[in-house]
């Protein structure tokens, strides 16, 4: 079985119970990727690293060919009878990688649209169409869809109920190491987001509503904790979050190496995003560490969170609708505690990593059986 996935890092921090689930069945299982500093990781599933580059930010129809061509010879040489192609430049460079090598079991694991699906417009719809007809045109009567969230199916023309599409839990989180531990003192409301820093994940939204609600005389503070991606168009500059980390309740961190860590800080998981997601993985980790979220009604972010339950959901580009949910938490602990708990429950019903295994797991015998 071979993974193909852009990043090393993607994998590492989302795909490794995917490979375990090959691993448990018994599979040969290959990691093709661009090698950065996760290798170890990857191997210590029992997987192979395979090195591929290919640049994220590049749409040159040259670039990609080339890197389709390698990775065609690298799936005859591994003798793949599964390839699992991990999020939309990997469809698209995979797919047509197993068709140059006669590999016909696919599983293409849309991971959400990214920017394409947070654009809006005419120009959107434009992008949105062509990338269904590219991914389409590559499926074969042994293709298998992963997807995240029961939006995204709808965006290549697919029911969501159908046996060719399976739905999974996410990336599936641990719950032992993302455990609970008691909330710290209130006040200040303390939020956070952990993400990268894209225009695309609404970082500027939870600034804006952040100082709409200070003014308002919430007692609340935002942690921005990520850094730019160099390889997404939506990037947030570094002295723009460096700008916003000198104003009074944000602070801007950087990365982080201890996810867990930073909940126990917090009391509310925030993610603002315009669009473009799976299931965030930032969202289930909040939740799990039995914190309240804060989100946007957009594909993958209501696909966990349910409004007045696990946390509130508000319409996407609103900071005013932003601040009024900060402001509302700030103002009720026991609201945080109980939503915390919430969401923890939530994670625990089918959004684990064993959940997600068992899912994939399933789906790679009946498509290994036939």
């Amino acid at each position: 079985m071979v993974f193909v996935v852009t990043e090393d890092w993607f994998f590492a921090s989302h795909f490794l119970p995917m490979a375990r689930a090959a691993r448990e069945l018994g599979l040969a299982v290959s990691v093709v990727t661009r090698v950065n500093a996760h290798r170890h990781l990857i191997e210590a599933t029992g997987a192979k690293v395979i090195p591929l580059q290919a640049e994220r930010r590049s749409l040159n129809p040259m670039t990609a060919g080339y890197a389709a061509g390698q990775l065609a010879s690298i799936l005859k040489a591994e003798k793949a009878d599964l390839v699992h192609c991990i999020a939309l430049r990997a469809i698209l460079t995979g797919g047509f990688a197993a068709s140059l090598a006669g590999v016909r079991r696919r599983v293409f694991a849309l991971t959400g649209l990214g920017f394409l699906g947070a654009r809006g417009g005419l120009a959107g719809r434009l992008s949105q169409r062509a990338v269904r007809l590219l991914v389409r045109g590559l499926e074969t009567s042994q293709t298998r869809y992963l997807f995240e969230n029961r939006d995204d199916p709808a965006e290549l023309g697919l029911d969501p109920d159908s046996e060719r599409v399976t739905l999974v839990g996410g990336a599936g989180i641990d719950p032992d190491h993302f455990a609970v531990a008691p909330l710290p003192p209130q006040p200040p409301l303390r939020v956070a987001i952990v993400a990268r820093m894209l225009w695309s994940k609404g970082i500027d939204l939870a600034v804006d509503a952040l100082r709409i609600a200070r003014d308002r005389g919430a007692a609340v503070e935002l942690s921005l904790y990520g850094v730019p991606d160099a390889s997404n168009p939506k990037s947030i500059p570094e002295d723009t979050l460096r700008a916003w980390g000198h104003e009074p309740g944000i602070h801007w961190h950087g990365a982080t190496r201890d996810v867990a860590e930073v909940w126990r800080e917090h009391h509310v998981g925030c993610l603002p995003s315009r669009g473009g997601e799976g299931l965030p993985r930032t969202l289930l980790e909040s939740a799990a560490c039995g914190r309240a979220l804060v989100t946007t009604d957009v594909p993958g972010c209501r696909a966990l969170v349910r409004d007045g339950i696990e946390g509130r959901v508000v319409p996407a580009e609103n900071a005013a609708a932003l601040a009024d949910a900060l402001v509302a938490l700030a103002t009720d602990p026991a609201m945080v505690a109980r939503m915390g708990e919430a969401a923890r429950a939530r994670v625990l019903d089918g959004f684990t990593e064993r959940d997600v295994m068992e899912t994939v797991k399933s789906l790679y015998r009946q498509m290994l059986a036939a």
